[in-house]
């Protein structure tokens, strides 16, 4: 994914709410897009969806332009949308039917549900599940299509505290499994360090890249009570408060 020079401002503010982001992804990569309120980083996560045209500027994956949401690239929003009254296999084939995709849907349903630890409520109904399961069905209805970038939009920030971690390790854990690049929008920076490869800081009020840095951490340093994932969380904060403070 290339982002080339994008800006943006919506009519009813006072100046831009992006300014000139330039920004290379690579294919398989996670990268976290970390800012406090009004930093841009939910506009630029919905440009690089398709959901938003930037004022300037443009967005390339795979050398196509992004102009609209599309099958290849899909975003992950915070609450589920799930229907209630289908059952979660049903509800994880809407990505397929979107698509177009009227063969193999079967195979395909069951092989995502298997990814997401899911396969055995099936034919459950998504409203008995719980919050956890359901962002779970979320995850496999935007796997289902085989997508090449999958935007999350804070997915996680209702759960608890421990279905939270498990689903920031699980989701890292299938975006390399299948190499699928991944992007994050947030505002925690342990989530950053648990799940990134790169940590993208956008500062609030200028809507610029104000740095951007590597996660220096291997999958098993990737717990809240390992040295190494302490000392980079303290690395993280610092960047993070010293952006917000100049």
């Amino acid at each position: 994914m290339i982002v080339s020079g994008v800006a943006h401002s919506y009519v009813a503010s006072d100046g831009p709410v992006l300014s000139g982001i330039d920004l290379t992804i690579r294919p398989g990569e996670v990268v976290a897009l970390i800012g406090r309120s009004g930093s841009g980083k939910s506009t630029l996560l919905h440009i690089l969806a398709g959901l938003i045209q930037p004022s300037e500027g443009a967005v390339r994956i795979g050398g196509t332009r992004v102009t609209k949401p599309s099958p290849r690239w899909i975003m992950m929003f915070q609450a589920p949308s799930l229907f209630p009254w289908m059952t979660v296999s049903q509800n994880a084939a809407l990505g397929l039917r979107y698509s177009g995709q009227s063969t193999g849907v079967e195979d395909r349903v069951a092989d995502v549900l298997s990814l997401v630890a899911l396969t055995e409520f099936a034919d459950r109904n998504v409203q008995d599940l719980s919050g956890g399961q359901q962002q779970r069905v979320a995850l496999a209805r935007s796997l289902a299509p085989s997508p090449e970038v999958l935007l999350l939009d804070e997915p996680f920030s209702a759960l608890d505290m421990f279905t939270r971690q498990a689903m920031q390790q699980d989701v890292r854990a299938i975006a390399k499994r299948l190499g699928l690049t991944l992007i994050l929008v947030t505002h925690d920076v342990s989530e950053a360090v648990l799940m990134a490869d790169r940590a993208v800081f956008l500062k609030s009020g200028a809507g610029i890249i104000a740095d951007d840095t590597t996660v220096d951490l291997a999958d098993a340093e990737r717990e809240l009570s390992s040295t190494a994932f302490k000392t980079e969380l303290g690395r993280l904060n610092a960047i993070y408060t010293t952006m917000q403070s100049s």
